[in-house]
């Protein structure tokens, strides 16, 4: 061998060895699915991302300062796209069993899903604009254009998420399928953060002009991130989806999955422990800014601390399943640890403490990150035993329907309280505007006790086989 081909080979060894400490899912990548791949793959989740940031964070805001619309009606419009999500399970199951000479049955249903979105997003801008200044045509046109629109966007993101996320299962190798959920999870974060830079600098200088081109805009790029994501994605395997082949009912299927021991209980406590984290998500800049003084620009720093947490709580979840921890465990130390950041979040208050609200926020996007991440991995551990699109439609059913539920709920809590004591004595132990934040976080505690209680048991059990063999995590290498 010559001496330039030693040290080719020298210098592929040491980048080899070094590619899974710097880049973290490098090591997720198999010979069936390499990494081009596989990144490829996640692509989905950006644009899942960037439609959430765009309802959320953008057309909310939009709605109620630039166009007038009544508070009522926005919180109705973004509270619509949670009602497609108890059918996940269902989407799932039908991506299971879906029927095709082609021989291909997530494909379908992302793509479909990817069409809803892109017809939502499509008539979005002139529904709301309709909304605003309608002068032609019957009263209910415009509003009944903005909930059309708001409803199919968010059914072809359950739809699409679902799919995609029950195609990344198939795909991936048994040992590295907790580094793929990680890399599906930190895309989304990706997507959601590229998104609100765009956006925001996109919407500058506001007009309906520009708002249609970047409503419109996210439509195009949705389709166009789907069908590289898509391309040569799933292999053909016409056995599994011939149409005399015999398939099971939703009920049957449902029925079967609830069999599993452990299944209710892990929903249960998903259900609880979603509800508690995204109460706040409404609640958190507004607290900082009324209760403690907090200028625009330091409250947007908040969204940058929770989604730091975040990324921290992959990080030693991945540490601790490498090291062989319990998945339910590691769930459950998200749970306590969620209950500490709310309990800082109240004591900021009295203490006149913004550094601890900050904490505090940091703390609540660890817990949340652990326990959503550690919660989805049990549930693919019961696909194990089942079909992988029915048991991550109901993982995903239930955090969707549990995180649109604490979203309005905490909002509803909130106005109630400090409508109730909004005239109580200065040295009252209840005063607005604090008040109904206090509560609020009080039971996002409450919740959290509950959500602990519900995993108890599957925390007690002994680490089982299979957890021990996908315990390595993608972020498991991630330098410091």
């Amino acid at each position: 061998m010559t001496l330039l081909a030693k040290a080719n080979r020298k210098m592929l060894d040491k980048w080899k060895s070094i590619g899974p400490r710097y880049l973290p899912f490098a090591d997720a990548a198999t010979e069936d699915l390499p990494l081009g791949r596989l990144m490829r793959l996640s692509m989905f989740q950006w644009s899942i991302g960037m439609a959430a940031v765009l309802l959320t964070g953008t057309l909310n805001r939009v709605m109620i300062v630039e166009l007038g619309v009544p508070t009522s009606l926005v919180a109705l419009m973004i509270a619509i796209p949670v009602l497609a999500a108890p059918f996940r399970a269902l989407i799932g199951h039908r991506s299971d069993t879906y029927k095709s000479a082609l021989g291909i049955r997530r494909v379908p249903y992302i793509w479909l899903g990817t069409i809803l979105q892109f017809g939502g997003l499509a008539i979005m801008p002139f529904a709301l604009l309709l909304l605003q200044s309608q002068t032609t045509g019957p009263e209910w046109a415009g509003p009944a254009g903005a909930l059309l629109a708001f409803l199919l966007t968010g059914i072809g993101m359950h739809m699409a998420q679902t799919a995609g996320l029950a195609l990344a299962t198939d795909l991936s190798a048994e040992e590295t399928r907790p580094r793929v959920v990680a890399l599906m999870y930190v895309m989304l974060l990706v997507g959601m953060l590229i998104s609100s830079v765009v956006f925001a600098i996109l919407l500058r200088n506001y007009s309906p002009l520009i708002l249609i081109k970047v409503v419109q805009g996210a439509a195009v790029v949705t389709v166009a991130l789907n069908i590289v994501c898509l391309w040569k994605q799933e292999p053909r395997n016409p056995s599994a989806t011939r149409h005399d082949r015999p398939t099971v009912r939703f009920s049957e299927a449902f029925a079967q999955y609830r069999k599993e021991k452990g299944t209710m209980r892990l929903l249960v406590a998903v259900a609880l422990g979603s509800c508690a984290f995204s109460m706040q998500d409404v609640l958190l800049e507004p607290y900082g800014g009324e209760v403690l003084r907090l200028s625009v620009s330091q409250t947007t720093l908040l969204t940058a601390i929770w989604a730091a947490g975040t990324l921290i709580g992959f990080a030693h979840a991945g540490r601790a399943l490498h090291r062989g921890a319990n998945m339910y465990r590691l769930a459950a130390l998200g749970l306590v640890t969620g209950i500490t950041g709310f309990s800082a979040i109240i004591f900021a208050d009295p203490l006149h403490s913004a550094n601890l609200f900050r904490a505090g926020a940091g703390v609540i996007g660890f817990g949340g990150g652990l326990f959503a991440v550690c919660t989805m991995l049990a549930a693919m551990d019961i696909a194990e035993k089942s079909d992988n699109g029915m048991a991550i439609g109901a993982w995903g059913a239930v955090q969707a329907s549990a995180i649109g539920l604490g979203l309005a709920a905490g909002g509803l809590i909130r106005d109630g309280v400090n409508t109730l004591v909004a005239n109580a004595e200065p040295g009252a132990a209840l005063v607005a505007p604090a008040a109904g934040y206090s509560v609020v976080y009080h039971i996002e505690i409450g919740l959290l006790f509950a959500a602990i209680a519900a995993l108890g048991p599957l925390a007690a059990r002994r680490q089982s086989n299979h957890q021990t063999r996908s315990g390595r995590f993608g972020l498991a290498e991630m330098p410091g």
